[in-house]
């Protein structure tokens, strides 16, 4: 099954809201309740939500024609970041909550200790579960350049924005631009039928037409009539 239209520009949207998030989050410089705070974490779970068809797409790219170990990876993948993407979701769900509910940056702390004071949110949320989503991402797309189905360099672009994020903050819009790099081909070269990296089945294709204008023989056209039938 292919992607539909919207799956196809969620890999796209879904890195370029990250960026915004990064971008509107430099001009914030309290970092507190506000609109600049608000629309920031709008973007951010925008961009959080569109990587729920973004892997979803890689799964379908990395199972087909595969057998049972490369399903279990591609589910294994799966799995992991979807349930990251949850916890990330949560997470931009809370700080928007704060922002509406505090009146001031104090107040925002008040918030979040409370909220994490419970049980489980801390690592859920805040710690174990977002990185869940780096690491699933990760399985998929260096599942998918081992299946030679996507270039090497894209899960290395992956990384380097994954650790640019974890260096600052403010480094995020660089990394939505790493990962925009990264993801936005994907959502055509899903609908590719056998998956070949983009631009492969061109060059091909142009190979076969040099090769026929150099003077090999055209195939003749099969009878109808033959018990072969046409094509065989």
């Amino acid at each position: 099954m292919s992607n539909t239209p919207w799956q196809r520009t969620a890999f796209a949207v879904g890195p370029l809201c990250m960026t915004a998030y990064g971008l509107i989050r430099l001009t914030d410089g309290e970092h507190g309740p506000g609109w600049s705070w608000s629309l920031g974490h709008l973007a951010f779970l925008a961009g959080v939500l569109c990587f729920i068809p973004i892997v979803l797409g890689m799964r379908r790219m990395a199972v087909r024609g595969r057998g049972p170990t490369g399903r279990g990876l591609a589910a294994a993948g799966t799995v992991t970041g979807l349930l990251g993407a949850a916890a990330v979701a949560a997470q931009a769900v809370i700080d928007l909550f704060a922002g509406f509910l505090s009146e001031d940056r104090e107040a925002m702390r008040e918030f979040f200790r409370h909220v994490k004071s419970h049980a489980g949110v801390e690592p859920a949320v805040y710690s174990v579960g977002p990185l869940l989503f780096y690491v699933g991402l990760l399985l998929l797309m260096t599942q998918l350049a081992a299946l030679r189905r996507i270039a090497a360099w894209r899960p290395a672009a992956v990384v380097a924005g994954i650790v640019a994020t974890g260096i600052s903050l403010d480094l995020l819009p660089l990394a939505g631009l790493l990962f925009l790099l990264a993801f936005a081909p994907l959502g055509r070269q899903a609908d590719t039928p056998d998956h070949r990296p983009l631009g492969a089945t061109a060059s091909q294709g142009v190979s076969g037409l040099t090769r026929s204008r150099s003077g090999s023989r055209a195939p003749e056209p099969a009878d109808p009539a033959s018990p072969r039938g046409p094509g065989r």
